[in-house]
């Protein structure tokens, strides 16, 4: 699996770029700005975008979605429960003081199990809400793309509309610390990670 991590927009938040080496098709994750760059990294590895994947709805994870999605045609997925969050972009920014592009609705919604297809690779949708309530996880093999559920060493904020502590800390426990200790976190901001280190030293679960 071709796999490339690029921080993205005014808070570099992660953007990966995943595709299967034989068919040269690639799904995005969190296109949260900074499109030029995303665009020209898939042309430069010869890879076709079949799908666009948000893990949540925060701007710093979407407000690129319109433009990647006019330059390459692919679809946009997201959980249901994030779509007010999208539809309010200009409020989002306003609470950090910045202005953002507006983001489409999702073209697809996904829910707990579905399975999004690139070439012979298939990622897993795992919907942890805590950070919002529509958050979802992206798990294929030993690799698993979390959003702002869980950092290296942290987990994400929950003092936003749709965020819950207790709930967070569920979704960490049952959906991600079920997986294998060897498998590679992926968080939305900082260094990758894996379960197994932070079932043994992240604060939050000690």
């Amino acid at each position: 699996m071709i796999l490339q991590t690029h921080p993205v927009g005014m808070i570099q938040a992660n953007c990966y770029i995943l595709g299967d080496e034989q068919t040269r098709e690639a799904v995005v994750i969190d296109p949260g700005g900074d499109v030029p760059v995303i665009v020209r990294s898939l042309a430069a590895a010869g890879l076709k975008t079949v799908a666009i994947l948000a893990t949540h709805g925060h701007f710093d994870h979407v407000e690129g979605l319109a433009q990647l999605k006019k330059a390459v045609g692919a679809p946009v997925h997201m959980h249901r429960d994030d779509l007010p969050l999208v539809q309010n972009m200009s409020n989002q920014g306003a609470m950090f003081g910045v202005q953002v592009q507006q983001a489409p609705d999702p073209d697809h919604y996904v829910v707990e199990g579905d399975t999004i297809v690139f070439g012979g690779l298939q990622l897993e949708v795992l919907h942890t809400p805590g950070h919002s309530l529509g958050s979802v996880c992206y798990h294929i093999d030993d690799h698993v793309f979390v959003g702002d559920l869980l950092f290296a060493g942290s987990i994400g904020r929950t003092d936003l509309s749709g965020g819950d502590y207790a709930t967070l800390l569920r979704s960490v426990r049952e959906k991600i610390f079920t997986l294998g200790d060897a498998t590679t976190v992926y968080p939305g901001h900082g260094p990758a990670t894996t379960v197994g280190v932070e079932k043994r030293t992240n604060p939050f679960f000690q």
